[in-house]
């Protein structure tokens, strides 16, 4: 008897087990090859897109080193070829012969058009196609107002999201085993990831704090519920703290699942001792659903991703100076909090929630650049870069997203004294900057023999947050 062969086509679900759509594609035969497709729009975009960041693209190729050795191990292979999609998919399926091709949805507007594409070539070919949601908890159709739109508030999001997760009460599935691999005749060409681990040139990955692949991701997840997570609120606020998970690259990779997640917190619950242990893991929780708030949000406003929710943003007066950008984005701006994030995010590929929000606010709201020049340099250094949620982030940052709250400005010495009250964070990040007392090191007024090459400030918040205010005032509707 003959078992016909089933393609699962891996994204951003780099994992065997709890992975929807690998799961169906095991259920209707063991027969089952992954491939991988290095997709040239997004390994090496055009030139009016961010290029992917070199820590995302390590942990993109870490991560699919493991994922090959998975397969092997559950008895088939996961093949990496590439090339677009939607020749190389189509002239796959017809080499191995594949009768049906899975693969997991995207919120994305570019893989949402080209998986349209894919799935259009496929069944021309007499192939079936079988697609499912796994990177959310909730599927974005399924989350409307009574009026039966898209949210565009989170509250109201998070009231409906909870209700509907608590009732669906995820569960995960395990990954499959005891698969068929291909006849040797049917094996495609060499391998691009050797070439690619040599190339992308990412030199921060001991300092990284998201780790590439499946197993990674478990170890971290396990070690954040067992301690962090019944901390998370008040800790996840502060920088120089190990109170957040880590897990941003896992989620946004697909190295763990929303389900994953979700299950851990719910066991943490059941383990908790006290009201401010639930109230963490809530916050937590919480914080999955901003994550699926964004995803929805760029799922059904695929605009978003080109400019501003609100309209009268359009009509904003940026300043756009480039040397103050640049002085930003390389750490040298002269405001110690700021620089310490920014060089974080430079020497490791990622940055602490809190300090995103602050450097966001101080390069939109201090230096009046357009916040679409910082989502952009985000996504060219984030090894997290995920385009829903940065733009949802820069959005919220710049006031021109959905957030009800008119304008929001952070004050990078009131942040700072808050948030880094002893200057530890600052001290690592900037560490010419160590001999300068805590005081001076907090409120960015470091005189100038205690600077020894530290910048001035570029600006004076006072004086700038006035005139954002005031520019602010000609857009108002």
């Amino acid at each position: 008897m003959t078992t016909s062969r089933v393609l699962f086509w891996h994204r951003r679900d780099l994992r065997l087990a709890d992975n929807l759509g690998l799961a169906a594609a095991a259920e209707i035969s063991p027969a089952l090859t992954g491939v991988y497709v290095l997709d040239p729009q997004l390994m090496d975009p055009p030139e009016h897109l961010p290029p992917m960041a070199p820590a995302r693209l390590w942990f993109l190729i870490e991560s699919l080193r493991e994922l090959q050795q998975r397969w092997r191990d559950a008895g088939s292979r996961l093949l990496v070829l590439e090339g677009d999609p939607v020749v190389q998919l189509p002239q796959l399926a017809e080499q191995i012969g594949a009768e049906t091709v899975v693969w997991n949805r995207d919120v994305e507007p570019y893989a949402r058009e080209r998986d349209r594409q894919v799935a259009q070539k496929l069944q021309a070919d007499g192939r079936k196609v079988l697609v499912d949601w796994d990177q959310l908890l909730i599927a974005p159709e399924l989350l409307k107002t009574g009026a039966g739109d898209p949210y565009r508030v989170y509250g109201p999001f998070l009231r409906n999201w909870r209700g509907q997760v608590l009732e669906k009460q995820p569960a995960t599935v395990p990954a499959p085993t005891g698969l068929v691999d291909l006849d040797s005749a049917q094996m495609p060409a060499a391998d691009p990831l050797a070439a690619l681990r040599e190339s992308h040139g990412f030199r921060g990955a001991e300092l990284c704090p998201c780790r590439p692949g499946e197993a990674a991701a478990q170890q971290q997840l396990a070690a954040f519920s067992g301690g962090p997570l019944l901390g998370y609120e008040p800790d996840r606020n502060f920088p120089g703290m190990a109170g957040t998970s880590y897990l941003s690259a896992a989620l946004s990779m697909g190295t763990l699942s929303p389900r994953q997640a979700w299950c851990e917190a719910q066991r943490s619950r059941d383990q908790a001792r006290s009201e401010e242990q639930l109230h963490a893991i809530a916050v937590w929780e919480q914080e999955l659903c901003w994550r699926e708030f964004y995803q929805q949000a760029l799922f059904h406003f695929p605009e978003l991703a080109d400019g501003p929710y609100r309209e009268q943003w359009r009509r904003f007066p940026w300043e756009n100076s480039s040397d103050w950008f640049s002085s930003w984005k390389d750490g040298q701006t002269g405001m110690p909090i700021i620089d310490a994030a920014m060089r974080q995010l430079n020497q490791c590929g990622w940055m602490h929630n809190r300090c995103r929000m602050i450097v966001a606010s101080f390069l939109v709201k201090d230096l009046i650049c357009d916040w679409r020049w910082g989502e952009r340099a985000f996504m060219e250094l984030e090894v997290d870069g995920d385009l829903a949620a940065n733009n949802g982030g820069w959005q919220w940052s710049a006031s021109s997203g959905m957030d009800p709250k008119p304008l929001r400005i952070f004050n990078p010495a009131t942040q700072s004294s808050k948030f880094d009250a002893e200057g530890e964070y600052i001290r690592r990040w900037v560490p010419e900057l160590r001999h300068v007392n805590t005081r001076d090191l907090l409120s960015g007024e470091i005189p100038a023999l205690e600077r020894r090459g530290y910048p001035e400030p570029l600006i004076n918040h006072k004086a700038q947050q006035a005139k954002f205010k005031a520019l602010y005032a000609t857009i108002r509707p």
